[in-house]
């Protein structure tokens, strides 16, 4: 190949450089599974080194594809995002789609607007952990091909995380140091996740033996957890089970605040295994791998995309405990008698079971 051309490089120069047609190039950037993969990684490969980027206005145009994919998230800031969204996003660049990213900060009728206003923009949707309604997403996925991470909706193609093997695992383990009584710190009220992570509490306790006691925290930050250490410090609960790593960061500081010592005072394990590797003490919890959840909805999407029709796929990535500082033998301590605060009894909280209908 001679010298990179001046200007900007027109598709018959990427065809020239790479030895293949102009169509060859137009399909490896709209319809890169009609190619062999070798194919498709050389022209990218010439197309890259010429500086060539696809027009994309024409491509919609002669195609009907925009080469757009939107991602929505509750929460840009959550530590659990950032990785899912820098993931999901190098695969589609591979894929040959541009990603528009959308917060609802939380709230389920700017989801529904963000979801509607992007419609006309892009191809397909990714939702993920959604605060809105069954009905409101099924509306959504009859308007473009929508994959779910974090919801599990039956016909719609999504992403899971296997909460009860990484719950139970976390529950086994404080049982094989001497814990019988735990708290769960949940999340929001309605959240789907939270109900997975709730119902996989109560069984994993049941099954070992040990009382649970629900302590909620409302909302899935830093805050909500420095304002449960309170009610905490009022139970006799020796260890404590967070929603996520961001509310079991609040609760570690919220009860250094009281002049507790972790583990030797309570025992924590949080979720995700996105902040855990630097708290201080650094935190046991449960690794969801959300990077990987963000790539495998992506490949869904292009794939759904590339059919032209959605399949009812159920991709269930795995989850695991990984010990670290925070979790260790109780120690004996003086407890002074207060009323549960805000608490749920274990046998209440044991018969709430997640639905698929209810928002996450």
């Amino acid at each position: 190949m001679r010298g990179l051309p001046k200007g900007l490089p027109t598709i018959s120069q990427v065809a020239q450089a790479a030895g293949v047609s102009r169509a060859t190039v137009s399909r490896t950037f709209s319809r890169p599974e009609l190619l062999r993969p070798e194919t498709v990684r050389h022209v990218q490969e010439v197309a890259e080194k010429l500086g060539y980027v696809p027009n994309q206005v024409a491509r919609a145009l002669s195609t009907g594809r925009a080469g757009n994919i939107a991602l929505v998230v509750p929460d840009i800031a959550n530590p659990f995002f950032p990785p899912l969204i820098r993931a999901a996003q190098a695969y589609a660049d591979q894929a040959g789609y541009a990603v528009f990213l959308g917060d609802s900060d939380e709230r389920p009728e700017r989801e529904d607007m963000l979801l509607t206003k992007m419609a006309a923009q892009v191809e397909g949707f990714i939702l993920a952990s959604p605060r809105l309604d069954e009905a409101r997403v099924r509306a959504h996925a009859a308007r473009r091909p929508l994959v779910l991470i974090n919801r599990d909706i039956e016909g719609l193609p999504r992403v899971l995380m296997d909460v009860s093997a990484g719950i139970t695992a976390a529950i086994k383990h404080l049982a094989s140091l001497n814990h019988r009584h735990i708290a769960f710190v949940s999340g929001p009220p309605a959240s789907w996740a939270n109900q997975q992570r709730q119902q996989a509490a109560v069984m994993a306790a049941e099954k070992f033996g040990i009382q649970l006691t629900a302590v909620p925290a409302y909302h899935p930050d830093h805050e909500a957890g420095r304002k449960a250490a309170g009610d905490l410090a009022k139970l006799p609960v020796t260890a404590t089970v967070a929603f996520d790593d961001l509310v079991a960061q609040g609760i570690m500081a919220g009860l250094a605040d009281l002049g507790w010592r972790i583990p030797q005072d309570m025992s924590i394990v949080g979720f995700d295994d996105v902040l855990a590797a630097t708290t201080y003490p650094p935190l046991t919890t449960i690794a969801a791998h959300s990077a990987d959840a963000g790539t495998q909805a992506v490949k869904l999407l292009a794939e759904v995309l590339s059919k032209g029709q959605a399949q009812d796929q159920r991709i269930v990535i795995p989850t695991e405990l990984i010990v670290r500082a925070t979790t260790g033998r109780p120690a004996k301590r003086p407890r002074t008698a207060h009323a549960e605060p805000r608490s749920i009894p274990s046998v209440e909280f044991s018969q709430q079971k997640p639905k698929g209908t209810e928002s996450p």
